[in-house]
């Protein structure tokens, strides 16, 4: 996986005052966990542009005003309208612990659903993985190749070495659903028998009601 470095000075003071005061100047106010203590930092938002926009994982070199260390992001927090960034937290690794990260998943493979017209559709963006660093992917690479109408790719049929999935085994990654045009098309095809089946039934009570006709008339004479 790949590493990207971001410059960080400490925080001389804390509170919300002080953190708008961060970001009005271009900076991101940010936290550091792990080890002995928090580490209250900040850091140039641009730094961030590759680390957050992007769709692969990576691992984050911190360098702290000279004391340096390597990291994960553990949450980004955003602006609810205008989406800037308020707010990220870092982790700190170490090669001889495994840890958790949300790695993007890429769909691969020409799906038999899609070329008779039907939509892929990737229903999870990322999965949560547990590893060693040294293990964790960039991206995982899911293989749609065999996937038909109505058929999906599960978390259970992901076999990775090394890797463990946190998400549940059932959860679908990726599905290939029918177009509107042949759904339709399946339900009126289902639907013909049934109103075929109906027909005769009607005739039987048509000629009962002929036949009680005359008994009606023979009364009355």
């Amino acid at each position: 996986m790949k590493t990207i470095e971001i410059i960080g000075y400490r925080r001389a003071n804390l509170g919300k005052n002080d953190a708008q005061k961060i970001r009005e100047e271009g900076n991101v106010p940010c936290v550091l966990y792990g080890g002995n203590e928090q580490v209250h930092f900040y850091s140039p938002v641009i730094l961030f542009r590759d680390l957050i926009y992007t769709n692969e994982a990576h691992f984050v070199h911190l360098n702290i005003e000279g004391e340096e260390c390597q990291a994960i992001m553990q949450e980004v927090q955003f602006h609810p309208v205008s989406e800037l960034i308020l707010h990220v937290d870092f982790l700190r690794i170490s090669e001889d612990r495994k840890i958790k990260m949300d790695i993007p998943t890429r769909l691969v493979g020409q799906s038999p659903g899609v070329s008779k017209g039907g939509a892929l559709v990737r229903k999870r963006a990322s999965l949560k993985v547990f590893a060693f660093p040294k293990d964790m992917p960039d991206h995982i690479d899911v293989d749609c190749s065999e996937l038909d109408f109505h058929h999906s790719v599960k978390v259970g049929d992901l076999k990775f070495d090394n890797l463990e999935f946190v998400d549940p085994k059932q959860a679908s990654i990726a599905v290939v659903e029918v177009p509107r045009a042949a759904k339709l098309a399946e339900e009126t095809a289902a639907a013909a028998p049934v109103a075929g089946a109906a027909a005769p039934s009607a005739a039987p009570a048509a000629d009962a009601k002929k036949a009680e006709a005359p008994k009606k008339d023979e009364k009355k004479k």
